[in-house]
Formats: C-alpha cells, structure tokens, sequence
C-alpha cells in the first residue's frame, strides 16, 4: 500500500460526495444490482443472502444499494477520504459493512470467499487491469457473478474526459490528454488522482473473461423485458438475434456492461 496515492484533490472529492447522493445514482446502482439477482435466479441462486464484493467502493454507495437487501457486503477503495465518507454513511443508515483500505489488483479477501465481485466504472481507471480480474477469478465462488462497467471505445459519447469524442482519439492522443490532466489541466478529467486510462469493448472483455473461466452476458442479455413496452421488446430480441445490429447498439451505448459468471473450468 506504500506505493498508492491514498489521497484525493478536494474537488473532485466534493463532485464525488454530491455526485454518489444522486437519485440517477441510485437508480443507476439499484437497476444494476436487479439485473445481478435476475440472473442469479435464473442460475438457481434465488433466495440467498450473498457475499458481495464492492471493488472501488468509493462513498459507499452500491454497497448500500446492496446492504438494503441485507446481504453482506465488503467494499474496497484506495482513497481514505472516500472510504471514510462511506463508513460515516454506513453508520448513519444502520448498516454493518466491512470496508478496507486497498487496491483492486491485490484484493483484502480469501480465495472463494465470494458471491458477487463489483467493478462499477473502475477498470477504466486501474493501469493493472488484468490482474484486477484475475483477483475477482480468485476471490469468487464457483458459479460467482463479477458485474462491471467501464468505458466503450465504440461510443463516440463519454465522461470520463471533457474532450468530445474522446473515445475515437488515437491511443497516442488520449496518452497526452491524460498526461495533461495530471499536470497542468486536472480539470480535463474532474480532478481525479486516477483518470482513465483503459479502454474497452464487450466482445474484447468478453475473449479475456473466457480466458479466466467466465461464460459472458451483455446489457441487451439482461435487460427485464417484462417492464419494456412491446416495440422495445422488439428491439431488443432483434438485437439479440442478429450480430450487426448487437454490435451497432454497443456503437450507440457510452459504457460497457458486462455480467460474467465463473463456471466450472474456472
């Protein structure tokens, strides 16, 4: 831990603290963790208190998400002042969650000794991101879920950098700007310590997963079609059927989603 900036600049841990608060947050992190428990049923997991694994819990937030259908939950962020802001917001609301002080590629948990891994918007931002997902493979269970989200390389739309269409600049390019903003123009990527510097698409995720052992969903997967209405159910199962349109609606997304379950061979 004595190589990790544990520190953060005072703006973005303001924009971070109101931003984590958001009723769209919270809607964001409780559609996700739904999608979650769905697929877990549909593999049989229904019914169970989970072992949860918030990777990059920041202010806690999913981890509340999660710990207001009391299962028990574990987060992990490298920022002190962050992990601070969710411990005071766990007390506050009553909840019993084990959060620690370290790093995505070198996690603070047993092998097998989870349900569920999150990395919600985090990969992005981790320059070791391989050997992130070799630690979630680590810590899940057979059968476990890891759920991220992080950047889409296909999608000319993002918020990662203030820079439009950043998502399409050439890698030499993007190395410049993110350079820039840890000198000079922090405000390029909100002041934060770690900006992105990864940057993905399903279908790579996807070839690296099955390496670990995953078999992979995306967000047209898992999407509920029982809440959409006739057209967009149309949609969506035309989506699924045909490759094009699938790979034309990641071009048309900002982010990427992939749920990933660990199968035997993992």
């Amino acid at each position: 831990m004595s190589t990790w900036d544990t520190t953060n600049d005072e703006r973005f841990y303001n924009y971070y603290a109101q931003e984590s608060q958001s009723q769209k947050t919270l809607a964001r992190f409780r559609s996700i963790r739904d999608s979650v428990l769905r697929v877990a049923e549909q593999r049989g997991m229904h019914n169970r208190t989970f072992d949860v694994a918030d990777i990059g819990c920041g202010a806690g937030t999913q981890s509340l998400v999660w710990s207001e259908l009391a299962h028990r939950v574990h987060g992990v962020d490298i920022s002190q002042p962050l992990l601070e802001l969710a411990k005071q917001r766990a007390k506050k609301q009553g909840c019993a969650i084990d959060f620690q002080l370290g790093s995505a590629t070198e996690l603070p948990w047993a092998n097998e000794s989870m349900d569920i891994c999150l990395l919600i918007e985090l990969l992005e931002h981790v320059t070791q991101w391989e050997a992130c997902l070799s630690e979630c493979a680590r810590v899940l269970r057979a059968n476990g879920i890891l759920v991220l989200t992080t950047t889409n390389k296909l999608c000319p739309i993002q918020q990662e950098f203030n820079l439009r269409l950043y998502s399409w600049y050439p890698a030499r390019l993007k190395r410049y700007f993110e350079n820039l903003s840890l000198t000079t123009r922090p405000e390029l990527a909100n002041y934060a310590k770690y900006p992105a510097v990864n940057w993905f698409t399903f279908h790579g995720l996807r070839h690296d997963l099955s390496g670990r052992g995953f078999d992979s969903l995306d967000r047209f997967d898992v999407i509920d079609l029982a809440k959409k209405d006739a057209w967009v159910r149309a949609l969506i199962y035309s989506i699924r059927a045909f490759p094009l349109l699938r790979w034309l609606g990641h071009v048309a997304t900002p982010g990427t989603l992939v749920v990933a379950i660990k199968t035997a061979r993992g």
